[in-house]
């Protein structure tokens, strides 16, 4: 008995290894890894914003519409529960991608319209965190390609003969990628010239 079991369970590890089953569990611990890359890169320039508005409220005069804009954005995409599920949750996940591209309109408005203070473009601290959030824009950037990469070796390779029987009999389901559209939208840094900010 003992036998047929230890035969059982080397046949089974066998026919795993063969069907696909490791590497669709590869591959979606990737993808697991690129979201993960992706929320750090989000949740790094939401914790810049307060700094950023709060040096630009310094500024006399400065356009109050555009500051209220910033913070109602980033309150809409911080507040928005981000679970490991939401990455597999097409509608979830497009409202994800809509508030995070409201948050980058608002900053780009908000990058723009500090350029016609004389004050914040000589403020070494502002220029500073324009930096800074042009570095973070472009490792979201990066991170969301990964991301999208990663979705799409898994959802290739959960199609194919016979990871695709493997994956209907374990319940494994292609998974939600960012739009192409959102992807024009969000996957580049705000226009804005930074070139101040380096000199």
């Amino acid at each position: 008995m003992r036998r047929l079991r230890q035969f059982a369970a080397m046949a089974l590890a066998i026919l795993l290894t063969g069907c696909g089953y490791n590497g669709i569990q590869t591959r979606d611990q990737a993808v697991s890894a690129a979201w993960a890359e992706v929320l750090s890169q989000y949740q790094r320039r939401a914790d810049l914003i307060p700094n950023i508005v709060n040096s630009v409220k310094g500024e006399t005069n400065f356009e109050q519409e555009t500051l209220t804009r910033v913070v109602e954005a980033r309150a809409k995409a911080t507040s928005i529960q981000v679970t490991p599920e939401l990455a597999n949750d097409p509608a979830a996940l497009q409202k994800f991608q809509q508030a995070q591209g409201e948050l980058s309109t608002a900053l780009s408005r908000l990058l723009v319209v500090s350029e016609n203070y004389p004050n914040l473009k000589s403020n070494q601290g502002f220029q500073d965190l324009r930096a800074e959030l042009e570095g973070t824009e472009n490792r979201i950037a990066i991170a969301r390609n990964r991301y999208i990469k990663a979705v799409q070796e898994y959802n290739s390779f959960i199609r194919q003969v016979p990871q695709n029987l493997t994956a209907l009999a374990f319940g494994f389901k292609e998974k939600p990628q960012f739009t192409v559209e959102d992807e024009r939208a969000l996957a580049k840094p705000p226009t804005v010239d930074f070139g101040a900010a380096k000199k």
